[in-house]
């Protein structure tokens, strides 16, 4: 077998290796958005009965319990240490306002509905990047934005008689979301993520453990199971979206993201019997292809040098 032969095996094999990493990265991404289902679902079945706060305090709580055995300052020293710690906290903070908004709304929204203004959170990003990291977007970005949010009023009807004024709410979380993920860019480059993780289910558990007694009702036994299949859940799916950004780059993740809308009408049917509205479907419609056409061209961006900035 000659040289150049030898040579075109091993990079089929690399070729190969790297696919099968990526579809691991995919199937792991998956995973991570049908636990992050089960999470919603399970917050809104206990709306129903008990406080907001008192849910977001186990999703913390249990998070921190779960993750406590692995993410320690014993086995991992400097762990608490940081070098951007006033942005540690105030990113953390942000997580607990994502988390009491789309908690509050899921008491008045379906779950796809939710989801739906959600999805508008690259969007979010997008135009924020600009002010805050200096990545502005050209043009045609901007159009596509502008569509983007289109579609989330075409979910929400303003003035219409469309959802609920909760609606509102699960946009305000939206955008503090865009800015927990610009947050989390600017630490990627201080802090290892060891540190960032710690740091979450830290400040979460401090800040709503002395809030959660005001609002405390006794959970059954049953509510005890749902609590901490609400920490847990978060902690898992977080740990399999980790796993899957290592695995594969977020260019080819990104669109598998949207599948969660499918979860979510799943489970809206199934476990609530909510049948997503015409309004609805189209407007997610609208803000899905807005965020793959950014997410195309922010592909198309990286193959342009560097002197040429893509619109």
């Amino acid at each position: 077998m000659s040289e150049g032969s030898l040579r075109r095996g091993n990079l089929d094999a690399l070729t190969d290796a790297a696919r099968a990493q990526r579809l691991k990265g995919v199937g792991l991404l998956l995973l991570a958005l049908a636990c992050f289902c089960g999470l919603d679902s399970t917050a809104k079945i206990l709306n129903g009965h008990m406080h907001v706060m008192q849910i977001v305090w186990a999703r913390y709580v249990f998070h921190f319990l779960l993750m406590l055995p692995f993410v320690n300052p014993w086995n991992t020293p400097g762990l608490i240490r940081s070098r951007r710690p006033g942005l540690q906290i105030g990113r953390a903070l942000l997580l607990i306002l994502v988390t009491a908004c789309n908690f509050f709304a899921l008491i008045y929204l379906q779950l796809d509905e939710t989801m739906s203004i959600t999805f508008a959170t690259p969007l979010m990003v997008a135009v924020l990047a600009g002010p805050m990291l200096g990545e502005w977007v050209g043009p045609k970005r901007l159009a596509a934005i502008l569509v983007g949010f289109l579609g989330v009023l075409v979910v929400t009807r303003p003035g219409f008689g469309g959802l609920h004024p909760a609606a509102l709410v699960a946009f305000l979380g939206c955008v503090a979301y865009a800015l927990y993920l610009i947050a989390t860019r600017v630490l990627a480059a201080h802090d290892p993520t060891t540190t960032t993780l710690f740091f979450s289910g830290l400040v979460g558990v401090v800040a709503t453990s002395p809030v959660v007694p005001f609002f405390w009702t006794w959970p059954s036994a049953g509510d005890w199971l749902m609590l901490a299949a609400v920490g847990a859940l978060g902690a898992v799916g977080h740990g399999l979206l980790i796993a899957a950004y290592r695995l594969a780059p977020a260019a080819i993740l990104a669109p598998f993201i949207y599948a969660q809308l499918v979860g979510m009408i799943a489970m809206g049917y199934l476990v609530f019997g909510d049948v997503p509205g015409l309004w609805t479907l189209s407007g997610a419609g609208i803000v899905i292809g807005s965020g793959l056409y950014l997410i195309t061209r922010e592909r198309v961006a990286r193959k342009v040098p560097a002197a040429a900035p893509a619109p």
